[in-house]
C-alpha cells in the first residue's frame, strides 16, 4: 500500500464521518475497541475451518472475509489518523525492527518465537 493511498483513505474516511457527525464518537479508545471487534468479526470466518479449507474459502465466505477486512482496515486508518500517526512509517520501522529481530539466515523455516532459537 503506498503512502498516498492511505493518505487518500484516510481523507475519505475523515469526510465519512465529519458527514455523519460521529467525529465525536472516533476517539483512540472507541476506534481501537472498534478495531478488536472487527478482528473478532474477521477471526469468526475462520473459526472451525481446517488450514485447507481456510485457504480455499466458498465465494460467498471470501466475499464475507473481504468485507470484514476492509472494516479492519476503515479502523486501523481511523484510528492513525486521529492520532495522527504515519502508519506506513510505523509500518517501516516495524518491518526493520523484525528483520533485526528475525534473521532470514537463523529463521528460515522456523516458526519458533524469537527468544527461542537464540
Amino acid at each position: 500500500m503506498s503512502d498516498v493511498f492511505l493518505s487518500d483513505l484516510a481523507s475519505e474516511l475523515r469526510e465519512f464521518a465529519d458527514e455523519r457527525d460521529w467525529e465525536k464518537f472516533h476517539n483512540p479508545k472507541n476506534l481501537a475497541m472498534a478495531l478488536a471487534a472487527e478482528c473478532g468479526e474477521l477471526l469468526e470466518q475462520f473459526q472451525w475451518l481446517t488450514a485447507e479449507q481456510s485457504s480455499q474459502p466458498d465465494p460467498q465466505r471470501l466475499e464475507d472475509i473481504a468485507a470484514e477486512m476492509a472494516d479492519v482496515l476503515i479502523y486501523l486508518v481511523r484510528l492513525a489518523d486521529r492520532l495522527n500517526l504515519d502508519l506506513p512509517a510505523a509500518v517501516a520501522a516495524k518491518l526493520e525492527h523484525n528483520r533485526r529481530k528475525y534473521p532470514a539466515d537463523q529463521v528460515r523455516g522456523d516458526a519458533r518465537k524469537y527468544d527461542e532459537y537464540k
